[in-house]
């Protein structure tokens, strides 16, 4: 199942670069300069926090309707 990044919520369990994590933390914002908002390019990203399956932590950046495999 997939569910997208800005859906994601503390404790799911995704795969990331083949590795299994639990998300700790999701962080959305907006990323836009003036004239971005004026012609309603901007798009919103997400930042994501999770913990491997090893302890090892992981940071990463997707827009908010990027696809992450739900474990």
């Amino acid at each position: 199942m997939k569910k997208k990044a800005k859906d994601l919520k503390k404790g799911d369990k995704i795969k990331i670069a083949g590795k299994k994590a639990t998300v700790e933390e999701i962080e959305i914002s907006e990323v836009a300069g003036k004239a971005a908002i004026r012609e309603k390019q901007g798009k919103r990203k997400c930042r994501i926090e999770a913990k491997t399956e090893h302890g090892e932590r992981i940071i990463i950046i997707r827009p908010d309707d990027y696809p992450f495999e739900i474990i």
